[in-house]
Formats: C-alpha cells, structure tokens, sequence
C-alpha cells in the first residue's frame, strides 16, 4: 500500500512542482515523498521511477498527439532513433523515471541514516 500512495503523491508532487519550478524539480518531489514516507531503498527507487515516469511519459504523449505527432517526429529524425515519435516518448519517460527514482532512493538513504 505504501508502495502505490506513495507513486500517486510522487505523480502528484511532481507534477504541481513542474507547474511553477524547473524540471528538474521532478526530483525534489520524489525525495521528499521518499522521506515522508518509509520504504525500502529498492521500492522507493522504482515508486519515483513509476511516479516520474509516468508522468512525463504522460504529459509528453498528451502534447504529442495534439500536435499530430510533427514536433516528436522531426527530432526522432535528428537523434538516431530512425523517425519513432514512441521511442523518443519512452526515452523522456525513462530518462524522468531515472531522475525520480535516484531522488526517491537518496531520500530513502537519507531517512534511514537519520533514523540509525
């Protein structure tokens, strides 16, 4: 259950943060759900990486298909992705899933070092 309340809240926070801070703030909100709520180092790493995954795999996709696929498709051609708009989409998510499930676990470490 802490597991998935704490996915949400990082979807949520993240989210919220991404409203009014850089992108980079996704991080912020995965460490500070990781140390507001206890779990293992293993599972607050994959609960930030879901929660930031899919949220910028969300959001991406939700802009991608309003503009008909144009933007994602032209910078899929610049990077050696051979035109995929959905493999660029999937490397946004995982490259945000990556940033939020490293903040996640140093919260985690970080809560566990306060509590020893």
């Amino acid at each position: 259950m802490k597991f998935f309340s704490s996915t949400g809240l990082t979807i949520l926070a993240a989210f919220v943060c991404g409203i009014y801070l850089p992108w980079w703030s996704i991080a912020l909100a995965a460490l500070t759900v990781a140390l507001l709520i206890p779990q293992a180092p293993t599972k607050a790493f994959f609960s930030g990486f879901l929660g930031c995954f899919a949220l910028w795999a969300g959001i991406a996709s939700w802009i991608d298909l309003s503009n008909h696929h144009i933007l994602s498709s032209k910078v899929s051609l610049i990077l050696p992705l051979g035109g995929s708009s959905a493999l660029l989409l999937m490397i946004t998510g995982i490259i945000a899933g990556l940033v939020g499930g490293l903040a996640a676990l140093c919260g985690s470490f970080a809560r566990q070092r306060a509590n020893n």
